[in-house]
């Protein structure tokens, strides 16, 4: 109390000085008003104020806390954060990113930075005797027995992210870059857009609120769905269960997202919070779910259909698998998000501590599948933090068949990690429905990045596989990846996921045992 009486006090007593000379000597002395007046209304402000006790005790030093706090993050990331260290990507991460988008070297010199000791370090085994690999457009088809119209699907495809969390220049950049490079677009759960059809194919994601396909009611509308998911650039549908960041939540898209024309694509009132529901209307346990992806599947024309999901209870999973045995009913793939997955906005919870990790969930699908005589039927995409020809061929190892990227796509489109997703401010027009902000964002420029990313990555990819003496995706092993698990001791992908099953063999769909395999 007394330190905040002194600085009033002293506050006053400098003003009324500054006036007393005005008005004794000239007229100028009020122009150094303009310092200590501002400065006497924030005191007095803070110091009645009731909702800060900072700002109440200290109503002046107080100010540049909460001043410097709010661009902590900034000065964080461009001043003390070694190129390592940052979250949910480092540096080094985003720059290699940003070269590849940009046609730019590469290269890194000196060595690497990270410690090889350090618990965590992964690394992969090359070969004395490395191949060649001619065709860098790595593929595979999509489509069990029962689709009509499989789809050959890039190993690297462009994660579910809707128009309204995403500014419509983004999209269209992402759509653009997709149509260049031939790969896939996601169009996330917010429904397909004008923005999205610019010669990109999708992959129409179909959340619990059913946007693009649902009645005034908010309940799935068949007629709706047919009609949009038999349009010849649909070449994919995708029915989410759950996502990594916010798994049994549903999606969140605050209210100064929604705009008139998102709420239109969607089918929802504008200016309103949009919350997905936590669970489908549509079905209600496992059997059921089965049915409706067999609808989804007539209704479309028999286009590939799978289901995104992140696993939590692996009994549920299991009880998914007995109801494609009992129906005969096969989803022609199944989306695998780890719950390090990415979002514009969740709650802290649901982020850090809801969900199994992209490597444990991929490898128990794995597993799950394979044992149930599912896999045959069924391709696997991963998707979380996957940025690098590095994270993709761990996720290939681990079973995967195809991978999705959000972050990766969103940093080859400018975005800076300012992590200002969810405020409707992002600075680079990414994550944002403000014009002044997303015009920022030239569509021109950046869909071109977002494909030389693309190929670049692949090339990368390429280039291991051929060091690592792999010729075919189905070759990659997932006892040749490795893993510092303690400070002595170093274990295989192989000895750390599928111990307890045998050597896992991609191309069949097996697991053997390994006296029956070539190391």
């Amino acid at each position: 109390m007394a330190v905040r009486k002194l600085i009033l006090i002293s506050i006053i007593v400098i003003n009324l000085i500054i006036i007393s000379f005005g008005l004794i000597f000239t007229p100028r002395w009020f122009w150094l008003l303009i310092i200590p007046i501002p400065l006497l209304i924030v005191a007095v402000y803070h110091s009645i104020q009731t909702h800060h006790a900072i700002l109440r005790n200290y109503p002046l030093v107080g100010a540049f806390r909460y001043f410097f706090e709010s661009f902590r993050p900034e000065l964080r990331q461009y001043f003390w954060e070694s190129d390592t260290d940052g979250r949910p990507f480092n540096r080094r991460q985003r720059s290699i990113v940003y070269q590849r988008a940009k046609n730019q070297r590469e290269t890194v010199a000196f060595g690497m930075q990270s410690d090889p000791q350090a618990v965590g370090n992964e690394w992969v085994a090359h070969s004395i005797f490395p191949t060649h690999i001619e065709n860098h457009d790595l593929r595979t088809m999509v489509g069990n027995s029962a689709c009509k119209q499989p789809y050959s699907l890039s190993i690297f495809n462009i994660s579910a992210m809707s128009y309204g969390a995403l500014s419509k220049t983004a999209i269209t950049a992402l759509n653009k870059g997709a149509a260049l490079q031939k790969f896939a677009h996601n169009t996330g759960e917010g429904g397909i857009s004008d923005y999205h059809i610019n010669g990109g194919d999708l992959i129409w994601q179909i959340g619990t609120g059913y946007f693009g396909c649902r009645d005034e009611n908010g309940y799935f509308d068949g007629e709706l769905y047919a009609e949009k998911s038999n349009r010849p650039y649909v070449k994919m549908i995708e029915l989410k269960i759950s996502q990594g960041a916010k798994p049994g939540h549903g999606g969140i898209l605050p209210a100064a997202k929604n705009t008139p024309e998102v709420a239109a694509i969607r089918h929802v009132i504008p200016g309103t919070d949009v919350m997905s529901p936590p669970a489908h209307s549509a079905f209600s346990n496992p059997m059921e779910m089965m049915y409706f992806i067999q609808k989804l599947r007539e209704l479309s024309g028999y286009k590939p259909v799978g289901f995104k999901i992140c696993i939590g209870d692996k009994q549920e999973f299991i009880e998914i698998c007995n109801a494609m045995q009992n129906t005969q009913i096969y989803p022609d793939f199944i989306s695998i998000d780890g719950s390090e997955g990415g979002t514009g906005a969740a709650p802290l919870e649901f982020t850090d501590n809801i969900g199994m990790p992209l490597y444990d969930a991929l490898t128990f699908v794995t597993t799950t599948l394979i044992n149930y005589g599912l896999k045959k039927h069924i391709k696997l995409i991963a998707s979380s933090r996957i940025v690098t020809g590095f994270d993709l061929m761990k996720a290939l190892a681990l079973g995967a068949d195809a991978c999705y990227s959000a972050r990766g796509m969103m940093f080859a489109l400018g975005c800076i990690q300012a992590l200002k997703c969810n405020e409707d401010v992002c600075p680079v027009g990414v994550a944002t429905q403000k014009p002044h902000l997303y015009k920022g964002l030239d569509v021109a420029d950046k869909h071109v990045r977002v494909a030389q990313f693309h190929r670049n990555t692949l090339r990368a990819t390429v280039e291991i596989m051929e060091a690592c003496g792999f010729k075919t995706v189905d070759e990659i092993r997932a006892e040749k990846f490795y893993r510092k698990v303690d400070a002595v001791t170093t274990l295989s992908f192989h000895d750390i996921y599928f111990k307890n099953t045998g050597k896992y063999n991609k191309k069949e769909n097996t697991f053997q045992k390994e006296e029956f395999l070539d190391d």
